[in-house]
Order: structure tokens, then sequence, then C-alpha cells
């Protein structure tokens, strides 16, 4: 499956767009992340335990964004975008969408 961020896949042309496709994922942080967080705050650098948690929740919203535009027969997504936001205390959400669309 082709997933693009442009409006088409460069150097292919739609046949046909068949809608709007998409995937979202939510996950906890956990202690064991804001533990290592708190020192890191203390400490200075990159904070690689939320990055690995929001990858991985963006992966997984890909994966579903994905399979829902395979399901209808998809050869590719264009215009893919990503929303994160906060669903809850320490509960991250990632919504991916897109234009699942057949090409020629």
């Amino acid at each position: 499956m082709i997933v693009v961020t442009t409006e088409q896949v460069e150097g292919k042309n739609t046949a046909e767009v068949l809608g709007m496709v998409r995937g979202n994922a939510v996950r906890a942080r956990g202690i064991g992340y804001d533990f290592m967080a708190g020192i890191k705050n203390i400490t200075g650098g990159a904070v690689s335990e939320y990055s690995s948690l929001l990858r991985d929740t963006r992966e997984e919203a890909t994966a579903q964004m994905v399979a829902e535009a395979q399901s209808i027969g998809a050869d590719a997504v264009v215009a893919t975008r990503y929303n994160t936001s906060s669903v809850g205390q320490g509960f991250s959400e990632i919504f991916a969408y897109g234009t699942a669309v057949k090409l020629k």
C-alpha cells in the first residue's frame, strides 16, 4: 500500500477516488514513562520513552487506516494527515486519515 502526504502519487494517475479512510490509536503513558520523563526533566535531554510511545501509537493508527483502505480495494492513500490529542489524564490519541484511491 502506498501512503503519501501529497495529493497524488508521483508518476501515477488516479483512476478513482474511493473516499476517506481513517485509523486511530489511544495509549496510556503509565508510571514507568512518567518516572523516566521526570528524571529527564531534571537532567535534561530527549524523552525517548514518550517518543517511542508516540511512534508506536502513530504506527498503529496508520496500520488501521491502511487496513480500511485495503478493505475497500484501494491501491494508495493520498493526502495523509495525523492529528494528536490528549483524551484524558495520561492518555494520548493519534488519528490518521487520508483519501483512498485506485491507481491507473
